[in-house]
This record gives C-alpha cells, sequence and structure tokens, in this order.
C-alpha cells in the first residue's frame, strides 16, 4: 500500500494560488498515476485532477483552466498548482495513487491537508 503524506494548504483570499504537495512512498511510483480529490464540509469527496505515468492531465470541469496537476518522478511527488483560487475551492484535499477518478473505488486516504478561500 503506498503511503501518502499531502501538504502545502492553508488561508488564501479569493484569487490567489497555492501549491499543494504529495509525497509518495513506494518505489514505482513513475509508473502509477496519481490524482487529487477533495471534500468539502458536508459534501462527498470529488475528483479534481489526475495525472497518467505518461504525463497525459484530466481535470473536473469546476477546476479547468485554474489547476494544474504535474508530477517530479524523481522526487516521488505530485504537485497541484491552484489559481484563480475560488471560496468553492474550500476543502480538504487529498492526493491518491491510482488511474480512477471515482473517489469510492480507493480504500486508503492519507491524511489530506485544508484550503481555506476567503472571499
Amino acid at each position: 500500500q503506498v503511503q501518502l503524506v499531502e501538504s502545502g494548504g492553508g488561508l488564501v483570499q479569493a484569487g490567489g494560488s497555492l501549491r499543494l504537495s504529495c509525497a509518495a512512498s513506494t518505489r514505482t511510483f513513475s509508473s502509477y498515476a496519481m490524482g487529487w480529490f477533495r471534500q468539502a464540509p458536508g459534501k462527498e469527496r470529488e475528483f479534481v485532477a489526475i495525472i497518467r505515468s505518461g504525463g497525459r492531465e484530466y481535470y473536473a470541469d469546476s477546476v479547468k483552466g485554474r489547476f494544474t496537476i504535474s508530477r517530479d518522478n524523481a522526487k516521488n511527488t505530485v504537485y497541484l498548482q491552484m489559481n484563480s483560487l475560488k471560496p468553492e475551492d474550500t476543502a480538504v484535499y487529498y492526493c491518491n495513487s491510482g488511474a480512477s477518478n471515482d473517489p469510492r473505488e480507493y480504500g486508503y486516504w492519507g491524511q489530506g491537508t485544508q484550503v481555506t478561500v476567503s472571499s
């Protein structure tokens, strides 16, 4: 089981930016698709972005054009650059290893990192 540690969250004003990081403990990181998900208070966890092992990226419509997912295989780390943040982006953000955009298919989650966007 891949251990995941998210970091980089914080409090930011609307329109601001944050970069999240997720460090994965696996020697075969480069072979995994990696994804970001988020869960707002009172809502179900939802898909944000995925980057496949070959580098292809997929985004939820709600973040397309504002968020960018990237990876550094040498550091076993996946990033989420979040620009033009909105109050509705407020959530706990989680990463995971896998190609599915359905959070129900994942049995393990890290502790996540809180992102709060003030209006």
